[in-house]
């Protein structure tokens, strides 16, 4: 008979994911981060829980798409953040300032628009990056690449294409 509701492998269970929080610990709430860019990012974007301005034609995209609220609202920060005024979906037919990549885009697809984007000098957003192995070593595969800053917050991976920013890589 069990003195509790709970078994010893679901009180065990949040050991498996200690290593990646305590590796993200040192960027909580922006401590740790040395780019002032990024800084004001993680202030300005991710810290924030309502939309930053009028314009909301990427969250309503987002959530169409099935996007959580949060991560929805917070690409449309992002967005005003940066001062982005077009966005594109799987996709780069046409110059624009942000491309949301989805999962649904094959491997190949997505590094082929990665690599036009930072021709193009416009930043990429992934969608879930850490969805499933395959999805995970292909944006470890992009960051590597990538000439410029990249932000991961698990729930997207920016790649930011600007000249001026260096190669640097965050994960909070």
């Amino acid at each position: 008979m069990r003195l509790t509701g709970r078994s010893i492998k679901r009180r065990l269970y949040g050991l498996a994911t200690l290593p990646t929080r305590v590796a993200r610990a040192r960027y909580f709430r922006g401590h740790g981060v040395h780019s002032p860019f990024v800084y004001a990012i993680v202030r300005q974007v991710f810290m924030k829980n309502r939309l930053a301005g009028d314009e909301t034609a990427l969250y309503d995209t987002l959530l169409r798409l099935d996007v959580a609220p949060r991560r929805a609202m917070q690409l449309q920060n992002l967005c005003t953040h940066c001062g982005y005024e077009t966005f594109s979906i799987d996709a780069l037919d046409t110059p624009c300032d942000l491309c949301l990549l989805t999962p649904r885009l094959a491997p190949a697809a997505t590094r082929e628009l990665v690599r036009r984007a930072a021709l193009q000098g416009t930043t990429v957003a992934l969608l879930a990056p850490c969805d499933g192995r395959e999805r995970t070593d292909l944006c470890r595969e992009l960051v590597e690449r990538h000439g410029c800053t990249s932000v991961d917050n698990r729930g997207y991976l920016l790649l930011f294409s600007d000249d001026d920013l260096p190669k640097q890589h965050y994960r909070l």
